[in-house]
Protein backbone atom coordinates (compact mmCIF):
# COMPACT_ATOMS: atom_id res chain seq x y z
CA UNK A 1 0.00 0.00 0.00
CA UNK A 2 1.32 3.42 -0.92
CA UNK A 3 1.04 6.59 1.16
CA UNK A 4 -1.99 8.04 -0.69
CA UNK A 5 -3.98 4.81 -0.32
CA UNK A 6 -3.00 4.64 3.36
CA UNK A 7 -4.24 8.22 3.86
CA UNK A 8 -7.52 7.41 2.06
CA UNK A 9 -8.13 4.36 4.25
CA UNK A 10 -7.28 6.15 7.51
CA UNK A 11 -9.57 9.03 6.50
CA UNK A 12 -12.39 6.60 5.73
CA UNK A 13 -11.92 4.69 9.00
CA UNK A 14 -11.59 7.81 11.17
CA UNK A 15 -14.14 10.02 9.43
CA UNK A 16 -11.53 12.78 9.11
CA UNK A 17 -10.78 14.63 5.86
CA UNK A 18 -7.85 13.27 3.84
CA UNK A 19 -6.04 16.61 4.14
CA UNK A 20 -6.21 16.43 7.94
CA UNK A 21 -4.98 12.82 7.98
CA UNK A 22 -2.13 13.77 5.63
CA UNK A 23 -1.11 16.69 7.84
CA UNK A 24 -1.20 14.59 11.02
CA UNK A 25 0.81 11.76 9.46
CA UNK A 26 3.35 14.26 8.11
CA UNK A 27 3.69 15.81 11.56
CA UNK A 28 4.08 12.37 13.15
CA UNK A 29 6.88 11.46 10.74
CA UNK A 30 8.65 14.77 11.45
CA UNK A 31 8.39 14.25 15.22
CA UNK A 32 9.77 10.70 14.93
CA UNK A 33 12.66 11.91 12.73
CA UNK A 34 13.53 14.78 15.10
CA UNK A 35 13.44 12.45 18.09
CA UNK A 36 15.74 9.94 16.40
CA UNK A 37 18.17 12.70 15.40
CA UNK A 38 18.19 13.81 19.06
CA UNK A 39 19.11 10.27 20.10
CA UNK A 40 15.71 9.40 21.57
CA UNK A 41 13.69 6.23 21.04
CA UNK A 42 10.05 6.67 20.09
CA UNK A 43 7.91 4.04 21.82
CA UNK A 44 4.35 3.77 20.55
CA UNK A 45 2.66 1.35 22.95
CA UNK A 46 0.70 -1.29 21.07
CA UNK A 47 2.47 -0.52 17.77
CA UNK A 48 6.25 -0.57 18.10
CA UNK A 49 9.51 1.26 18.70
CA UNK A 50 11.49 3.51 16.39
CA UNK A 51 15.20 3.80 17.20
CA UNK A 52 18.55 4.40 15.59
CA UNK A 53 20.63 1.29 14.92
CA UNK A 54 24.30 0.97 14.16
CA UNK A 55 25.20 -1.21 11.19
CA UNK A 56 28.62 -2.74 11.73
CA UNK A 57 31.61 -2.18 9.49
CA UNK A 58 31.50 -4.91 6.85
CA UNK A 59 32.94 -6.19 3.61
CA UNK A 60 31.19 -5.28 0.39
CA UNK A 61 31.76 -5.33 -3.35
CA UNK A 62 31.94 -2.25 -5.55
CA UNK A 63 29.26 -3.01 -8.18
CA UNK A 64 31.16 -1.16 -10.93
CA UNK A 65 34.65 -2.62 -10.42
CA UNK A 66 33.70 -5.84 -8.56
CA UNK A 67 36.52 -4.95 -6.15
CA UNK A 68 36.15 -5.92 -2.47
CA UNK A 69 35.76 -2.86 -0.28
CA UNK A 70 35.18 -2.09 3.39
CA UNK A 71 31.91 -0.35 4.19
CA UNK A 72 32.15 1.80 7.31
CA UNK A 73 29.71 1.40 10.16
CA UNK A 74 26.71 3.68 9.92
CA UNK A 75 23.59 4.67 11.81
CA UNK A 76 20.21 3.91 10.30
CA UNK A 77 16.64 4.32 11.58
CA UNK A 78 14.93 1.10 12.58
CA UNK A 79 11.51 -0.09 13.67
CA UNK A 80 10.57 -3.05 15.84
CA UNK A 81 6.91 -4.05 15.96
CA UNK A 82 5.50 -4.59 19.46
CA UNK A 83 4.34 -8.04 20.50
CA UNK A 84 0.79 -6.64 20.75
CA UNK A 85 0.87 -5.43 17.14
CA UNK A 86 2.49 -8.65 15.90
CA UNK A 87 -0.17 -10.67 17.69
CA UNK A 88 -2.97 -8.58 16.17
CA UNK A 89 -1.58 -9.00 12.64
CA UNK A 90 -0.83 -12.70 13.01
CA UNK A 91 -4.25 -13.50 14.47
CA UNK A 92 -5.91 -11.76 11.52
CA UNK A 93 -3.66 -13.69 9.13
CA UNK A 94 -4.65 -16.94 10.84
CA UNK A 95 -8.32 -16.01 10.47
CA UNK A 96 -7.88 -15.40 6.73
CA UNK A 97 -5.51 -18.27 5.94
CA UNK A 98 -8.06 -21.04 6.29
CA UNK A 99 -11.63 -21.51 5.16
CA UNK A 100 -14.04 -24.38 5.58
CA UNK A 101 -14.19 -26.50 2.43
CA UNK A 102 -17.30 -26.03 0.26
CA UNK A 103 -18.37 -29.66 0.76
CA UNK A 104 -20.83 -29.67 3.68
CA UNK A 105 -19.54 -33.03 4.88
CA UNK A 106 -15.88 -32.01 4.73
CA UNK A 107 -14.49 -30.90 8.05
CA UNK A 108 -10.96 -30.17 6.91
CA UNK A 109 -9.63 -26.66 6.59
CA UNK A 110 -8.28 -25.60 3.23
CA UNK A 111 -5.42 -23.06 2.96
CA UNK A 112 -6.35 -19.88 1.07
CA UNK A 113 -3.62 -20.59 -1.51
CA UNK A 114 -5.35 -23.89 -2.41
CA UNK A 115 -8.71 -22.27 -3.15
CA UNK A 116 -9.63 -22.00 -6.83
Amino acid sequence: MHKNEFIRQVAKESGLPQTTVSQVLGAAVRVVARSLVAGQKVVWTGFGTFEMRRRSRRHGINPQTRERIMIDSTLTPGFTASSTFKGRVLSQLDDQSTVVADDDEAEELVPVEARA
